[in-house]
């Protein structure tokens, strides 16, 4: 699984960076993405919806906010 650790960036670069990770990968391929910022929540929510990825996890310890993401398109 790729990691991408976006600890410490603030919306929208997050998901920004997701999005040109999730790029290189082929459908069916997943992304673990790390990030502290709180409304990333909603960010990669809203994300997955647009692109039709599928948004598998959401966990959150202590403020640190783990995303997995499996990729269901090739865009």
């Amino acid at each position: 699984m790729n990691v991408l650790d976006t600890s410490g960036l603030r919306c929208p670069l997050p998901v920004l960076k997701a999005k040109k990770a999730l790029k290189l990968l082929s459908a069916g391929e997943k992304l673990k993405i790390i990030a502290t910022d709180p409304g990333a929540i909603k960010d990669f929510h809203h994300f997955c919806e647009v692109t039709g990825d599928l948004l598998e996890k959401v966990s959150n310890n202590d403020g640190t906010i783990t995303f997995i993401i499996s990729k269901c398109s090739q865009n």
